[in-house]
């Protein structure tokens, strides 16, 4: 007996000192990378909102894409192996309500941040909110293809494009709190997380982005 409450003690023990290992991040609701390699530092993704795109010709094709002003982030991650980020919705701080921030860049987009919390806080996983996109890039944007289909030309490619996603799982850190464990390396290049649904989709039809490079 004394066996049994030593080992549930311990499992009890052991999962509140983890939960504790991972700092709470400044805003909720945001996507941060998380660097084990330096005491669990939570490190803020570039943010910023997406405009959806659509262009369509005969012999070019069609294209929508979400574009995203600048060729490069300016947060870069070195190496893309065992890269982990978390997500949080405040509902873990006990001083949520007070250290919270309203966030503009939301507001302006049409999307009520007090929608979010509870909705996140009661998500089974938030993988299935989430996708993680490599990022088309060039000298002044970078782009997430939505679907990029060919135009008429016999001699040209007939494949439907689309911009390549990368899975991860959510593992759950402690309630509202989630961690995000890539789970392949990821090639050099751009990359954002885009949240849709939740009413995460602005009014105009753009999105949040939260954006990174791998180096």
């Amino acid at each position: 007996m004394k066996k049994l409450f030593f080992l549930l003690a311990s499992i009890l023990f052991g999962g509140s000192l983890m939960a504790q290992n991972y700092p709470e991040p400044e805003f909720s609701n945001e996507v941060y990378y998380l660097n084990k390699n330096d005491s669990n530092k939570l490190v803020r993704l570039e943010k910023g909102s997406a405009e959806m795109n659509t262009s369509q010709g005969a012999f070019k094709g069609s294209e929508a894409s979400y574009s995203f002003e600048g060729a490069r982030s300016p947060v870069r991650l070195s190496g893309g192996r065992g890269l982990s980020f978390i997500i949080s919705s405040g509902s873990s701080n006990p001083n949520a309500a007070k250290s919270s921030i309203v966030d503009s860049a939301m507001i302006a987009n049409g999307i009520d941040p007090s929608m979010l919390p509870g909705t996140m806080g009661q998500m089974n996983d938030p993988a299935r909110s989430f996708t993680l996109y490599k990022m088309e890039a060039n000298k002044v944007q970078r782009k997430i293809i939505v679907q990029k289909t060919p135009g008429i030309n016999p001699f040209g490619s007939h494949k439907i494009e689309s911009s390549d996603k990368y899975s991860f799982s959510a593992k759950k850190i402690r309630e509202g709190y989630w961690e995000l464990v890539i789970d392949k390396p990821l090639p050099r290049g751009e990359y954002a997380f885009t949240m849709m649904g939740m009413g995460m989709q602005a009014m105009d039809g753009g999105v949040t982005l939260f954006a990174f490079g791998v180096d």
